[in-house]
């Protein structure tokens, strides 16, 4: 079992150290002496890499549902912890090194750093490359292995997945081009989008970066908001909605050049939650004399788009608009995008489960003896999966619970270890307390707090269950 998980793992490390030489390449070109900082981490990563990979090396055909999940958590914790040494070198502490490779891995986007501005070039690419290499990790993570755990809503998606046969490697390299060259595209007209709207080319393609992963680290202090410019902010509320969309989707749709696939039920729910979210938020924001019209349409659309993709940008500090508004704010971190993209948090799929549920619940409470299918759109969904779903809901609450008295037991009030929990675990960075919010940072956490707060953003980004299931009894069996 543990010959080709070390493989794959030694490969995807050795993936890392390769990326590790582009902000190296980019200090040498600006002369700036961190250049060996990242050098020396990406001969450390390749060494370590490609001996596991060369150690191991051997001819798999198919790998099993264990070592899938198996391999999916030594992957990612090994690929989150190289990815804290080049911070490490330049003289960040390895707690905060740590939270901020998580963080940039998991596409959390929350950061120790308070001067972000003040970092040079080759860190502030750093943070957006690990954007970058983990939105289009996990999407792939979870149209190959979320289909079997039951709990994904990649079935809708995949039709060959919907089964359950313990094998899923054969289908890896062809998701992955399909995956990656959508992703890519994406990033590419975001780049560009934004350089035409006054950004410079290295600002432009960390954001974009940042962006289209729905991460939300940035090159300002104050994140969009620093950039001033409307333009600019509605340009990402439109490329955060796209990568929160499923990237399969994006294929289907050029595949069958059929503009009613649009009609996707998750697509069409997600986007009927945003307008309601944002058209709320704005008309209140309006009638209590904060902004005007438009510009309360357009604060309301950049924050509320950014926390429910979890992507974690912000263009103002919007925990001034009060504490209804941080409320709020706590709901829609909880919401998510869609299955099969780049958000984290619960997902609409599932949230429209669990409501499908609750209707046939109160319909069989008053008619016990009629037969209601569990629909989706015009999809079905089986008993087995909407009992994983709600298993998911339990164990994702439950998680929640432990990580707040654990972050709690280091010295923080509830609040704020509540209010980190949730934004870490559903990677949306900006908490709902002024120390941790859109302009604060996580700086305030003791050593122990954020290594905990680290193991929730890999937690809530590999979708709680597959993390969990390998501290199981069974899955040693």
């Amino acid at each position: 079992m543990w010959q080709s998980v070390l493989m794959i793992s030694g490969y995807f490390i050795s993936v890392l150290g390769l990326t590790m030489l582009i902000p190296a390449g980019v200090d040498i070109y600006y002369n700036n002496v961190n250049w060996s900082y990242f050098v020396t981490s990406a001969i450390i990563s390749l060494f370590i890499g490609v001996s596991l990979f060369l150690a191991n090396n051997g001819k798999i055909k198919n790998i099993t549902l264990q070592q899938g999940y198996l391999l999916t958590c030594c992957s990612w914790f090994s690929v989150a912890i190289l990815a804290a040494i080049p911070f490490v070198l330049y003289g960040t502490n390895l707690a905060d090194a740590i939270f901020e490779a998580f963080s940039g891995i998991s596409t959390t986007g929350a950061t120790i750093y308070t001067n972000v501005e003040a970092l040079p070039k080759s860190v502030l690419l750093w943070r957006a490359l690990l954007h970058a290499l983990g939105g289009v990790g996990i999407v792939i993570f979870a149209i190959a292995l979320l289909p079997f755990l039951g709990i994904g809503g990649m079935q809708i998606f995949q039709r060959e997945n919907s089964d359950v046969n313990e094998k899923f490697l054969p289908k890896i390299s062809y998701i992955a081009k399909r995956i990656i060259s959508v992703y890519l595209i994406l990033m590419i007209l975001c780049i560009i989008a934004l350089r035409f709207l006054g950004m410079s080319w290295f600002d432009a393609i960390c954001q974009a970066m940042s962006t289209i992963a729905t991460g939300g680290f940035s090159t300002k202090n104050a994140s969009i908001g620093g950039f001033n410019s409307p333009g600019i902010e509605w340009a990402i509320v439109l490329f955060m909605f796209l990568a929160a969309l499923p990237l399969t989707f994006y294929h289907s749709l050029m595949a069958t050049k059929n503009i009613h696939s649009i009609r996707s039920s998750q697509v069409v729910t997600f986007f009927k939650v945003l307008v309601v979210y944002v058209l709320g938020v704005a008309l209140w924001l309006w009638f209590s004399g904060i902004y005007d019209l438009p510009t309360a349409l357009r604060k309301a659309a950049f924050n509320i788009v950014a926390v429910v993709t979890t992507t974690g940008f912000n263009s103002t500090d919007y925990l001034q608009w009060g504490v209804f508004a941080a409320s709020l704010f706590l709901v829609f971190s909880l919401t998510g995008g869609c299955t099969g993209s780049t958000s984290g948090s619960i997902k609409i799929f599932r949230w429209q489960v669990v409501w499908a549920q609750i209707k046939k619940s109160f319909i069989n409470t008053t008619e016990p003896n009629r037969m209601v299918p569990l629909m989706i759109g015009k999809s079905v969904v089986s008993t087995s999966v909407a009992y994983s779903i709600l298993i998911f809901f339990a164990v994702y609450a439950f998680s929640v619970v432990v990580l707040t008295l654990l972050v709690s037991f280091c010295g923080f009030d509830f609040v704020t270890s509540f209010s980190a929990v949730i934004a870490c675990m559903t990677n949306s960075g900006p908490g709902i307390t002024q120390a941790i919010g859109p302009m604060g940072s996580y700086a305030i956490f003791s050593d122990m707090a954020k290594y905990i707060l680290s193991f929730a953003m890999i937690l809530g980004r590999l979708e709680v269950m597959t993390v969990l299931v390998v501290f199981t009894k069974n899955f040693w069996k």
